[in-house]
């Protein structure tokens, strides 16, 4: 039965109560340790992605990778290596996208000097000096400046560069397609040396003048003069007949992929840079 006795209700042992009396006149409990009822809405701390959160902050998902956007670095990553996929298997099955890439090649196809200056421009013997030296300039300036890891930026480049003849040429073997009617016959034109040893050896370079170009309009000159030596290249290749346009293409999707790669490391690095770490500051030690 119950307990009918008149009054308040008495503590017993082993039990408590949740609440007790407010302050006088209140009209409303509080918590037994001092603290409020509920904490307000507006006194609630924030994750670190700015959401509304308890205290202690309860994290959300992770919206940022080394600063990058993770949705957008999935992208640049992801999407390339898709389509590098899909064109390597057209290659090889012989496909209907083969029919297009033939017809778009008979069309373009006009063997000249011009164009066949462009594609030089992708030669080993030009575009990887270009990257030597800039690794050259980023090695000196890392380490005149005091630079944390000044070494990281440019062993990256080296070894991406490193890279591309141990992906392109098992890649050519394997996928044996045939070149254009414009050159000798032959197999192992898929994907295209020349437009990855470009993209990849000027791509690297521009990732690696950025962090030391002061100027906004520098920065945006360099990224564009990348890019037009790039497609300057890669329309040479197949003006001048070297290669059918998805071989071009392929290596632009894996270039993509790499460089993407680098990227993350040289943001590493820069952010490492601007951080202020002891190694990065001068001074007597």
């Amino acid at each position: 039965m119950g307990d009918f006795r008149p009054g308040p209700p008495q503590l017993r042992p082993g039990r408590a109560l949740a609440h007790t009396a407010g302050a006088a006149g209140s009209g409303s409990p509080h918590r037994s340790d001092g603290r409020p009822p509920q904490t307000p809405r507006g006194a609630r701390r924030s994750d670190p992605d700015g959401r509304s959160g308890t205290t202690p902050p309860v994290p959300g998902r992770p919206t940022s990778f080394f600063g990058f956007p993770l949705a957008g670095l999935l992208g640049l990553v992801a999407f390339p290596a898709l389509l590098f996929a899909l064109i390597t298997w057209q290659v090889v099955a012989h496909g209907p996208l083969l029919r297009l890439d033939g017809r778009l090649s008979r069309a373009v196809v006009h063997p000249d000097r011009f164009s066949e200056l462009l594609s030089d421009l992708g030669n080993i013997q030009v575009a990887v000096p270009v990257l030597v030296i800039v690794i050259g300039y980023a090695v000196h300036r890392g380490r005149a400046t005091g630079t944390d890891r000044w070494w990281l930026p440019p062993a990256a480049a080296a070894v991406l560069m490193a890279m591309v003849p141990a992906i392109v040429v098992p890649l050519k073997d394997w996928t044996a397609r045939p070149g254009t009617p414009a050159v000798p016959p032959a197999v192992g034109y898929f994907p295209s040396g020349h437009t990855a040893t470009a993209a990849i050896a000027y791509g690297s370079a521009t990732l690696l003048l950025l962090p030391w170009l002061r100027s906004r309009a520098a920065r945006r000159g360099v990224v564009a003069g990348c890019a037009v030596v790039v497609l300057a290249v890669s329309f040479g290749l197949v003006r001048r007949g070297y290669h059918w346009p998805l071989d071009v293409v392929a290596s632009w999707c894996l270039a993509t992929a790499l460089l993407t790669s680098l990227r993350l490391v040289l943001s590493r690095s820069t952010r490492r840079r601007s951080s202020g770490t002891p190694s990065s500051r001068t001074g007597p030690s």
